[in-house]
């Protein structure tokens, strides 16, 4: 039985190196085809792709994006989630520790995703938004695209319900809300597994509009 395993795997393995051979191949047969002017399109086409990669780049980093930063006022909120497309925005307070967490994770999510703004903002310092937004659980990530609040992440609920959570499962979430570009499999989270041991279920996405969101929770504090 052993024997005839290895048989099948190794014929697997032979007709899928044969495969990718025969993609190799093609490819290099269409380059061998071209004339000086269909490769001298395809480098300047290519250049012109880069030029607008990087031009896209400075304009994020010219609207504070690639950085986790705080804005002093609610009134800022407004200015900041008016010039990006998409923005993350931590309701905290210096009294709650898993700010602190979250903290952690957002800074290191801010350098590796340039297309969405990530900002924190004390909820002290906002009774209007917290008010209009309806935020009862400190710490929420408020979601945003196009100006308009898309989803939540509650505490740690979507998380794991584990202060240990790892920045791979908040991208995730985020990735969930499409406010970040997420290469991964969103259909799992990549912890799949939790402490409880019950198995983590995809997060649905769900538009959220200002005083549309309810909480489950009248806590102040996660």
């Amino acid at each position: 039985m052993a024997k005839q395993s290895m048989e099948i795997i190794a014929k697997v393995l032979e007709e899928s190196a044969k495969l990718v051979e025969e993609q190799v191949d093609a490819q290099l047969s269409k380059l061998n085809e071209m004339d000086e002017d269909d490769l001298e399109r395809l480098k300047e086409k290519r250049l012109e792709a880069l030029k607008k990669a990087h031009k896209q780049k400075q304009e994020w980093l010219s609207k504070g994006h690639g950085e986790y930063r705080e804005i002093p006022s609610e009134k800022d909120f407004f200015s900041e989630v008016k010039e990006s497309k998409n923005v993350v925005c931590h309701f905290y307070r210096n009294s709650t520790f898993r700010c602190r967490i979250l903290d952690k994770h957002l800074a290191i999510l801010a350098k590796k995703h340039l297309e969405t703004k990530f900002i924190k903002l004390n909820a002290d310092k906002a009774p209007f938004l917290t008010e209009r937004l309806r935020i009862k659980v400190i710490p929420t990530l408020a979601l945003l695209t196009d100006g308009k609040t898309k989803d939540y992440v509650v505490g740690f609920t979507d998380l794991g319900n584990t202060d240990e959570f790892p920045t791979e499962m908040l991208e995730w979430r985020l990735g969930c809300a499409d406010v970040i570009n997420y290469s991964g499999n969103l259909r799992e989270p990549p912890t799949v597994t939790q402490r409880s041991g019950k198995k983590f279920t995809a997060v649905q996405k769900k538009t959220i509009r200002g005083r549309g969101y309810d909480s489950d929770s009248d806590s102040g504090d996660d």
